[in-house]
């Protein structure tokens, strides 16, 4: 399933590449790259988690950078926090409900040049059924770099924050103060590293 969906992916943007005169088509690295989350937990501390199966591509163009494209498909069942039986709670229908929505996805629709190493990358979001627009701060992407096998690689940070509630992720229990078992707020943060196709 993500397999195919990825070569999807690909083949769409590849399509898109008369538009984009002058584009490369860049592949993510899994071993070096990252999708991290943050969530508050009972209003006193921080769950960390990540999801460590994602695949990813972009279409960059340097003279035109306003016209990357990007898409991620993330494996909803890789979801980690380093605890078992929550990870189960979060694969289960209480929250993604990954045998129904197996992948999360986002793909961009506008690309917004901040300065000369940052952007801001508005596009789609998919999860657990619903889809949202959300905006994404980007740094990078950086120049290119020859790694030791002679492959061009360049790489981007990238945070954004969303409400998990709109993306119908409302499971909770009230505590005894008033405050919530788990925190709407989701904080993102993504590490990316890039090898040129």
């Amino acid at each position: 399933m993500m397999k195919r969906y990825f070569t999807l992916m690909v083949t769409l943007l590849i399509l898109a590449a008369p538009v984009l005169t002058d584009a490369v088509t860049w592949e993510m690295d899994p071993a070096h790259s990252s999708f991290q989350f943050k969530v508050r937990h009972m209003t006193v501390s921080n769950v960390k988690g990540d999801f460590s199966k994602l695949r990813g591509v972009a279409m960059i163009d340097d003279k035109e950078i306003t016209q990357m494209k990007v898409e991620v498909a993330i494996q909803a069942t890789s979801v980690n926090t380093g605890h078992t039986q929550r990870d189960e709670h979060l694969r289960g229908p209480d929250f993604l409900d990954v045998t129904k929505y197996p992948t999360i996805t986002f793909v961009s629709k506008k690309v917004i040049k901040v300065d000369a190493d940052r952007l801001k990358v508005m596009g789609d979001l998919t999860m657990h059924g619903v889809t949202r627009e959300i905006t994404v701060d980007v740094e990078g992407p950086t120049p290119e770099v020859k790694d030791p096998g002679g492959n061009s690689r360049r790489g981007a940070t990238a945070t954004t924050k969303i409400s998990r509630r709109d993306f119908g992720l409302t499971w909770n229990k009230v505590l005894d103060n008033g405050g919530l078992v788990v925190g709407d707020e989701v904080n993102i943060y993504v590490e990316v590293e890039l090898v040129r196709k």
